[in-house]
């Protein structure tokens, strides 16, 4: 421990002495004639402990030590004191110095002095490196605790949610096998397209458990914008066909190019996408559904809408909507894809706000900031 001092004396032969004693014994030692001085020279090179003569013209040792500890708590302070300065003494010893040593100056007693105060800056150094290792642990331990309790939920999430799954394909194939075995083909298509339904949903739960247990960082890239939201429409076509939903795009002719993640903000389109589909397909009180897709632009922002005429949300199911694990799919959902969604618009600066009527239908509205 390299231990630095700042030595405080209005007497140039005390201040040289004790300087050369304890340069000799291994002290980095400052000189300062007053305690103006000290003061200036405390602030820039800030000594672990002050040593200082205790009557001194102008501003004095215990008004020194006043204004010392005022700015800096844990600075050690050592007073030189006469025989005649007892009451000063413990003056000092009430404004928390250290330690005091009279005059005439003992080397030896004031070197004892200087290794006792080490001591205590060494022991309070431990301490916090103690109490900071222990305020670690107990971070990893909470962040620890919170990962399983969400391992927990996820597992029990998932299991319920594949469960459903399983259950549907087992379904799916039972028609097609019946299908084949009578020879009705109406079956057999019937149960193929349950199949390829349930299959879809599992390989997009697998995406999602993938992409929630793995942190990722951006992959920023140019992005022509209106292509971009082609490819995200193209990839629900079919899927909005099957379900007998009029899929209508409305895009804006000009965005241009600006920087995203296209993978990243394609996956969080797409589970929206499906969230509407979704909302669509659970609702059997309208004859006709559709999903509206447009892409704008304000001065600020990149602008995804999804508007849907589904089964819509109470205030209730809003609010939980971006919670891990919160699903109102039953069986059908894990809670994971509007959650990773968030996220992943969260993480472009951009945030997602919804409207949504039970039995009229939500809408998303995606902003993203633009980067050009």
């Amino acid at each position: 421990m390299n231990t630095s001092i700042l030595l405080v004396d209005d007497e140039a032969d005390i201040r040289e002495v004790l300087s050369m004693f304890l340069k000799d014994i291994g002290y980095a030692v400052t000189a300062a004639e007053n305690g103006a001085q000290a003061l200036d020279l405390f602030r820039k090179i800030a000594p672990q402990i002050v040593i200082s003569d205790i009557k001194m013209p102008g501003m004095d040792g215990v008004e020194l030590l006043r204004r010392i500890k005022q700015e800096s708590p844990d600075t050690e302070f050592i007073m030189i004191t006469g025989h005649g300065d007892m009451d000063l003494a413990i003056v000092s010893f009430q404004g928390q110095a250290a330690d005091f040593i009279t005059k005439p100056l003992n080397v030896d007693v004031l070197e004892i002095a200087i290794k006792k105060v080490r001591e205590k800056i060494m022991a309070r150094d431990m301490l916090r490196e103690y109490t900071a290792n222990l305020e670690k642990l107990i971070r990893e331990k909470t962040e620890l605790q919170n990962h399983l309790t969400s391992l927990g939920l996820m597992i029990g999430s998932i299991s319920h949610g594949l469960k459903g799954l399983l259950t549907g394909l087992d379904g799916g194939m039972y028609l097609v096998d019946s299908g084949f075995t009578r020879e009705n083909k109406a079956q057999v298509q019937e149960g193929w397209q349950i199949v390829k339904l349930t299959v879809e949903r599992i390989r997009k739960m697998v995406l999602d458990i993938l992409y929630y247990a793995k942190e990722r960082e951006l992959k920023w890239e140019r992005v022509d914008i209106l292509a971009f939201a082609q490819e995200v429409a193209g990839n629900m076509e079919a899927k909005m066909e099957q379900q007998q939903i009029d899929f209508v795009t409305d895009f804006a002719p000009a965005i241009g190019f600006y920087e995203i993640d296209p993978g990243s903000i394609y996956s969080a389109l797409v589970n929206i996408l499906e969230n509407a589909m979704d909302a669509c397909v659970r609702d059997t009180a309208k004859p006709e559904h559709r999903v509206v897709f447009t892409v704008r632009e304000d001065p600020e922002n990149i602008c995804f809408e999804i508007t849907d005429n589904g089964i819509g949300m109470s205030r209730d199911v809003r609010e939980k909507l971006f919670t891990l694990f919160f699903s109102s799919k039953g069986s059908k959902g894990t809670g994971l894809g509007l959650f990773i969604s968030h996220n992943i618009v969260t993480q472009h600066g951009g945030g997602i706000t919804v409207a949504s009527t039970p039995g009229r239908g939500s809408q998303f509205v995606i902003r993203i900031p633009k980067l050009s």
